[in-house]
């Protein structure tokens, strides 16, 4: 990045972007992203593609490392334009249902895979600045994106100010690096947590021997609990900080152990830590048919990520008006649901030939993985003795695990889900969408520690046994700057989430009286309208008759 690099203006990176190269801007420079990297990003394509004509700078910096800059300095092209030191965004193409594909002869182009949707109104749910999207039924349409699907909607944010947000998110990022924070302190951090993780293993086989099953069961799904809080880790990169050391050991732990797809999570999360609570991109909050979190949902929108039409049919009309009822039984099997999300993707990465980096290796290691979780996992089952205990020890062993996942929503069902464009910086929409659950240090081991996602969304690299230290100076930057740092006791945050269902189920419960009235009064003028009709026929028929 030499200072005899090139300046390219606002009007030149626009219609590169509209030619269909991803240019992101980095530090004040042209990243020009190849298809090939685009292919192999470990973090997938959606976490460049939400970046194209955008400032990812702190995006970057809080998901890399910096040995990882040096690759990204050879994708520059030049510098940019700026305009009062602060580079003015466009929105991305796939904001506006765009992306690149390649047709029958193997030449990419651009593909229009569902339809923009803006805001009519400025509220909670749908601010100004909302671009959500539903699915292209049209029949005609551009060939490619046009320079007005670039502009950005109005937003009631301003750019300075968030500039000004941004400029102090680094200078912290550079204090908690000064502090030694990303540091992982293997003996006190993970010491005790292996010690753990043998506790129960140990004590699950003893209590399967001993034919306590049900005991065992138990243990066995707080094993599995404690020890996704390291897969997690190793998926960030948080532990050994080396990407290949790191996805081995996560792959041993997460498929081996756990019967899950690293994978799967690492590509599925990182969406989620960029595009945090948007209704048509963060696949952390598209749960449809069981949960919707925002009225958005309730108009069948698409989903970038999943590639397909979140539906509001009659199955998820029924299922979402009691939402805040069932939320604790679906994620007392919401484990299921991860076995499932990871065996599509595995499947799908069978028949992928651009894999990303890792290559072949990673896929067939994963899926060695789980035919290695199965066979051991099978042989307890069968191993109870009749179908009911082992039905029973299926069960209980996956319902232990919940508490995992009304924790994790706890962080972001509470927390707005509205789009504020393009213009909101890094910092300000991660302490948007995301709050902590407040616990006592002695017990957040049950949390582990990721009760802190905050600080975690701002820094997802940092070794977890960290973010109670790092917290600290996050809350003091967020006094400086003007944010609010949310935080709920576990009570609290539970009923913040339940709040938040419950009035979605009524706007469902609203609309389907809506439509019974609609529907009425259709019925009431179809038959009046015949009434009449049949008035008037028979009224021509007397006339006839004494003709």
């Amino acid at each position: 990045m030499g200072a005899t690099t090139p300046v390219w203006s606002r009007e030149q990176i626009a219609a590169r972007i509209l030619q269909g190269e991803c240019l992101i801007i980095f530090n004040g420079h042209l990243l020009s992203i190849p298809q090939k990297w685009l292919d192999a990003h470990p973090g997938g394509s959606l976490s460049l593609l939400h970046f194209v004509g955008r400032d990812a700078s702190d995006e970057i910096e809080a998901n890399h490392s910096n040995e990882t800059f040096q690759l990204v300095r050879r994708y520059s092209i030049g510098r940019v334009e700026l305009t009062d030191g602060v580079w003015v965004p466009f929105t991305p193409p796939i904001a506006t249902g765009w992306v690149r594909k390649p047709n029958s002869g193997g030449k990419m182009e651009w593909f229009k895979e569902a339809t923009e949707v803006y805001s009519n109104e400025d509220s909670k749910f749908f601010p100004s600045s909302s671009i959500l999207l539903a699915e292209n039924n049209a029949t005609s349409q551009p060939s490619s994106p046009t320079l007005a699907s670039l502009k950005v909607p109005p937003s009631s944010l301003s750019l300075k100010i968030q500039a000004r947000h941004s400029k102090a998110w680094r200078e912290l990022h550079k204090r908690i690096t000064a502090a030694g924070l990303y540091q992982t302190p293997y003996l006190t951090g993970y010491g005790p947590e292996i010690a753990r993780y043998t506790l129960l293993a140990a004590a699950s086989a003893v209590a399967y021997f001993h034919d306590w099953l049900i005991l065992s069961a138990i243990l066995l799904g707080l094993f599995w609990h404690q020890l996704v809080f390291t897969a997690h880790d190793l998926g960030h990169m948080g532990v050994t900080h080396d990407w290949t050391m790191d996805r081995i050991i996560a792959t041993i732990i997460a498929d081996f152990i756990g019967g899950l797809s690293i994978g799967w999570w690492v590509n599925n999360h990182n969406v989620h830590h960029l595009v945090t609570n948007h209704p048509a991109h963060d696949p952390d909050i598209q749960h449809m048919p069981f949960f919707a979190i925002s009225p958005a949902f309730l108009d069948s929108i698409w989903s970038s990520y999943y590639k397909k039409t979140l539906k509001f049919d009659t199955f998820a009309k029924l299922f979402l008006s009691i939402q805040h009822k069932l939320f604790y039984i679906v994620m007392a099997f919401g484990r299921f649901n991860l076995y499932r999300n990871s065996y599509v993707y595995l499947y799908q990465k069978a028949f992928d030939t651009k894999r990303a980096r890792g290559g072949t290796w990673a896929w067939k290691l994963e899926v060695a993985g789980i035919i290695f979780f199965w066979s051991w996992y099978g042989s307890l089952l069968y191993g109870c003795g009749s179908w009911q205990k082992a039905l029973a020890y299926l069960v209980v062993s996956h319902v232990v695990t919940s508490p995992l996942h009304v924790q994790i929503v706890l962080s972001h069902f509470s927390m707005p889900s509205g789009d504020m464009g393009p213009i909101e910086s890094f910092p300000h929409r991660q302490m948007r969408t995301t709050s902590d659950v407040i616990c006592s240090e002695s017990v957040e081991f049950i949390h582990g520690g990721l009760h802190l996602q905050v600080t975690h969304h701002l820094f997802p690299r940092l070794p977890r046994h960290n973010l109670r230290r790092a917290s600290e100076l996050v809350k003091q930057f967020a006094k400086e700057e003007g944010l609010t740092y949310a935080e709920f006791g576990f009570v609290d945050g539970n009923e913040e989430v339940i709040g938040t269902l419950r009035h979605v189920a009524e706007q469902v419960k609203i609309m389907g009286k809506v439509a019974k009235v609609e529907v009425q009064e259709a019925f009431d003028k179809k038959i009046a309208d015949s009434d009449a009709k049949f008035k008037r026929t028979m009224k021509k028929g007397a006339h006839s008759k004494y003709l």
